[in-house]
């Protein structure tokens, strides 16, 4: 590897977990030739990385090449909030409408055991990501709206899942976190956060050492999708990756940059700040102690997690506005007017630290499709995999996507490739500017509505344009 130091000051910039990642951000070497291989990822975000893993694991002599225009972790995987959470991008209410009570059994206990396969790797594979498996707590600051939790134990009596859950009282809630004005919350066991820096940057480099080839600063700008006689390539600047079993697609929002996606999913971002390390007297006032990720039950959801160093990480769902056409840069990622939203709301939510400072602030697109469902795909005729459209919830469905696609390769029917998100193709989005005015839209009535609600104390009834429009 080479140091750009420059370069690395960049990448380091983009979040606190790249910064803190206890790697330099040495950037590998770029490609620029013609090479052959058995397969081909585009991406070195958690789903190129997993899926590399399976692969690799279960056929040591494939030849892999990764093909990533940063570095590995640039995108979502080195910028979410760190959790590793058992929710599915489609909830399991509506799931319950669109699966029937089976499927959504079944694809809510995969979630539950994707998180326990990180932790696995993570135990097995010796990595050092500040893993904490204590649960999530979605807190209520509102009365009239815990009557949601209550909804939501009644969907998992339903899948006969409730013991997976829990309903805590206002006391209760204050026994593992202090928050401001809060009424109570539910517990969904098992989840956990990590640190997604260290854990993107260490399984870049445990599959290098398992001979999986990492190609940095390296665009691709066009994909050729393989026939009977024929295998698929990716083009890159200056030469091509022919992959002799499978190009796999695993930009996430980034695919929505190129052509060929552009209508298939759009980049919504999502906004966070980082405290500096809080004093013993702070955490005292807070209480915290076993670093549950926590987050809020309003429709702009608010998310937070206890750092492992000491810190109080506070993120917003609806992030920074839409942009025409689906445009990502850098100034998007977020904006002055959410950092200083942010920093009345963590005060708001903990007004003991009300003189902590803020050292960080970061941002970045996730990937939406239309219909808030995944993409998991493998075309046998092309030998083209695709996997994209988490949602905000890539730490662990980034896994199974991996697990998936690797089966899908290796013409495996399992219980994973029966999943209802398995060959799904959701449907485009609609051109611009009817995109961008939609998406301004809701973003818009989102923040109304929370607004409304917790100024007269009236819930969202879920059946305004907007709502119906994000249901999922």
């Amino acid at each position: 590897m080479t140091v750009d130091t420059e370069l690395s000051k960049y990448y380091a910039s983009r979040s606190y977990w790249l910064e803190s990642s206890g790697d330099n951000l040495s950037q590998r070497p770029s490609l620029k030739e013609e090479i052959i291989v058995d397969v081909a990822i585009l991406g070195a975000g958690f789903t190129g990385l997993w899926t590399a893993y399976y692969l690799i694991q279960q056929n040591p002599s494939l030849k892999i090449a990764i093909i990533e225009k940063h570095i590995a972790g640039y995108g979502a995987s080195g910028r979410n909030a760190g959790w590793c959470s058992p929710k599915f991008s489609v909830t399991p209410d509506i799931a319950l409408e669109r699966y029937g009570t089976e499927i959504t059994k079944e694809l809510q206990l995969t979630m539950y055991n994707s998180v326990n396969e990180v932790e696995r790797v993570i135990t097995e594979e010796n990595m050092a990501v500040d893993w904490k498996k204590a649960g999530f707590l979605k807190v209520s600051l509102e009365e009239h709206l815990l009557f949601q939790f209550e909804n939501e134990m009644n969907t998992y009596r339903k899948l006969n899942l409730e013991e997976n859950y829990q309903l805590l009282n206002k006391d209760l809630t204050d026994e593992r976190i202090r928050v401001n004005g809060q009424k109570g919350s539910i517990l969904t066991k098992v989840a956990a956060v990590l640190h997604p820096g260290k854990l993107v940057r260490q399984l870049a480099r445990n599959i290098e050492k398992r001979g999986v080839k990492i190609y940095e600063q390296t665009e691709v700008i066009d994909i050729k999708e393989g026939e009977a006689v024929k295998s698929p390539k990716l083009i890159i600047k200056g030469g091509s990756v022919t992959a002799k079993v499978a190009v796999i697609i695993a930009g996430e929002a980034y695919l929505s940059q190129m052509e060929k996606f552009r209508r298939q999913i759009i980049p919504m971002y999502s906004s966070m700040i980082l405290t500096e390390p809080l004093s013993e007297e702070q955490w005292a006032s807070i209480g915290w102690e076993n670093r549950e990720a926590v987050g809020s039950n309003t429709l702009a959801q608010d998310y937070l997690q206890r750092t492992a160093d000491r810190r109080i990480l506070f993120g917003l769902g609806n992030g920074t506005p839409y942009r025409y056409a689906s445009k990502i840069s850098d100034s998007f990622d977020t904006s002055e007017h959410i950092i200083e939203w942010l920093m009345q709301r963590i005060k708001k939510w903990f007004p003991s630290i009300s003189n902590v400072q803020f050292t960080h602030a970061w941002g970045g697109p996730i990937g939406v499709t239309s219909d808030w469902t995944p993409n998991f795909q493998f075309d046998k005729r092309t030998k083209v995999a695709k996997a994209f459209g988490y949602f905000g919830q890539g730490v662990s469905t980034s896994n199974l996507a991996g697990r998936i696609l690797s089966d899908l390769i290796n013409d495996k029917n399992t219980i994973l490739t029966e999943l209802p998100m398995v060959r799904h193709s959701s449907s485009k989005w609609v051109p611009e500017p009817f995109r961008w005015i939609g998406a301004r839209f809701v973003q818009s009535e989102i923040n109304r509505l929370d607004k409304r609600s917790e100024l007269l104390g009236i819930s969202p009834k879920g059946n305004t344009l907007a709502e119906r429009i994000i249901r999922h």
